[in-house]
């Protein structure tokens, strides 16, 4: 089986050293090396490769949730019209409740995940977003309960605890 070349991913060892990074984005090289069995310099190298072409667009923090803060989620389909999607965007982008904004086909053009402590606080967040100049119509939907998530919520729990097992080892 041969492995098709990809642009973005030069090989194999930058999708391994991608799968690092994601596991724990402030590794350092000397330990990503080791665990890949390849030169501390060759790592920084591919890093720094794949930053400049764009590939690795940035580092960010994912935070954990924390069980005791239940928040509500609601899922926003969007009709808008089409000339004004650009700044429908930048006014989406504006507030933090909107977890995820994705453009889609069909009936409508936007998916969106929205979340807070309160549903009278999404209620607000979804007759503002109603009001946008360009927003022709949308459709809300309230979620009951998560069957299972592969998102940023299993990254969190897999980095914190990486983070427990290093505060016992010295602990101990």
């Amino acid at each position: 089986m041969t492995e098709r070349s990809s642009k973005w991913l030069k090989d194999d060892l930058d999708r391994r050293i991608v799968r690092e990074l994601q596991r724990n984005a402030r590794e350092s090289t000397t330990n990503i090396a080791a665990r890949l069995n390849v030169a501390r310099s060759t790592v920084h190298e591919r890093i720094m490769r794949m930053e400049k072409d764009g590939v690795i667009a940035g580092y960010s923090v994912v935070l954990s949730k924390n069980p005791s803060e239940e928040s509500i989620q609601v899922l926003v389909l969007m009709e808008v019209k089409q000339q004004e999607t650009r700044k429908i965007l930048r006014r989406l982008g504006q507030y933090a409740e909107i977890r995820l904004c994705l453009s889609i086909n069909g009936e409508f053009d936007l998916f969106l995940s929205i979340e807070a402590p309160r549903i009278e606080d999404l209620d607000v967040v979804v007759d503002e977003i109603a009001e946008i100049p360009g927003v022709m119509r949308t459709k809300t939907f309230v979620v009951f309960g998560r069957r299972f998530d592969r998102g940023y919520n299993e990254t969190a729990q897999r980095i914190a605890a990486q983070f427990m097992d290093v505060n016992t080892q010295y602990d101990g």
